[in-house]
């Protein structure tokens, strides 16, 4: 399934008072989605240009409202996921008007907008989806142990901390495959890359027993479609909130590999600051440690550092050289410098 088949293929985004710093989900799905973008509504920039603000987006003109949309719409992607889901009223009215429309609408939230009568008797009325990304199935799923049977390459993009590249490294890394004729595919366990993909499972809003048992699943069915997997990673091993993530994906993905994730400036965890992130070394370990006593540790074959608070390129350069040393394996920056010498691993 493309995500065009499941969601449309002309989107809108709202992006109220989150343009241009925030809005991680648009950002994700304008920089990978197979869409044609028809609008961005934000009351702050209307009548201006996305290309403006992020030139390595695609450029959209950016209206007040979403009645200003002028070309045919299928979708309203939420463009950000406020941490306590809470929408404000202008937000809410636009989603109102979109489902009124007869557009589907996608939402990362936490809370679930089809349980708001305000949304779901729109969207009954004018034959409109909402499409929850961020919550799973209502299906239990419990792993056995089988992802290691499959006939596909697997990779795990996993990290050192929250928002510091591993769905953008899964992305590019799986564009830069299929370039070089390798039949890639990437597995979506977040809200983003669900979009992106138009499948896949938000693995945070799963029930422990079933994490791994969804991931697990989501292996076996893409190894049916592609050669290689790669597997989009979430947290790390040693968040201090959120580490049962990585360790479900490791005990349900069962990689032969993995794409190692950091930021080259980051000190703390996001949000976290005050637990300050440890050295390389320790997620190795930690990685051994839920691994080891059920099947081997898969190695890791390559590295993903983010340069971004870097200015100059040969001191990004000299950061990646460090940070090989530190892995013991080739990286790249995948935004700045492609994902070129990781697919050069793989081959």
């Amino acid at each position: 399934m493309r995500a065009t088949d499941r969601f449309g293929e002309r989107m809108a985004v709202l992006a109220h008072d989150w343009f241009p710093d925030e809005g991680k989900m648009m950002k994700g799905v304008m920089r990978y989605g197979d869409y044609e973008f028809t609008g961005i509504v934000d009351h702050n920039h209307a009548g201006e240009s996305s290309g403006d603000y992020l030139p390595t987006l695609p450029d959209v003109p950016i209206v007040e409202r979403v009645a200003d949309v002028s070309e045919p719409t299928d979708s309203l992607l939420i463009a950000e996921r406020p941490s306590d889901g809470t929408l404000t009223e202008l937000q809410r009215e636009d989603i109102r008007a979109a489902l009124a429309n007869g557009w589907d609408v996608l939402s990362g939230l936490h809370r679930r907008l089809s349980d708001d009568p305000a949304f779901s008797t729109v969207a009954e009325e004018n034959d409109a989806t909402i499409h929850e990304l961020r919550h799973p199935p209502a299906e239990t799923v419990i792993a056995n142990g089988t992802a290691h049977e499959v006939d596909a390459q697997v990779l795990l993009t996993a990290g050192t901390d929250c928002r510091q590249g591993k769905m953008t490294t899964t992305m590019e890394l799986v564009e830069a495959a299929r370039e070089r004729g390798i039949d890639a595919g990437a597995v979506a366990t977040g809200q983003t890359g669900i979009a992106v993909t138009g499948r896949g499972v938000c693995i945070d809003r799963t029930p422990a027993d079933f994490t791994a048992g969804f991931v697990e699943q989501l292996v076996h069915e893409a190894a049916e479609e592609f050669d290689l997997l790669v597997i989009e990673g979430q947290a790390s091993i040693i968040h201090p909130a959120y580490a049962a993530d990585t360790i479900a994906l490791l005990h349900g993905a069962m990689p032969d590999g993995i794409v190692f994730c950091h930021h080259a400036t980051r000190e703390g965890f996001r949000g976290w600051e005050a637990f300050d992130i440890p050295p390389i070394d320790a997620y190795f370990e930690a990685h051994r440690a839920v691994t080891d006593p059920l099947f081997e540790t898969p190695p890791v074959v390559a590295g993903s550092l983010n340069t971004s608070g870097i200015e100059d390129d040969q001191d990004a350069r000299a950061a990646l050289e460090e940070f090989e040393g530190e892995i013991d394996a080739p990286a790249t920056d995948v935004i700045r410098f492609s994902a070129e010498r990781i697919v050069d691993v793989l081959e």
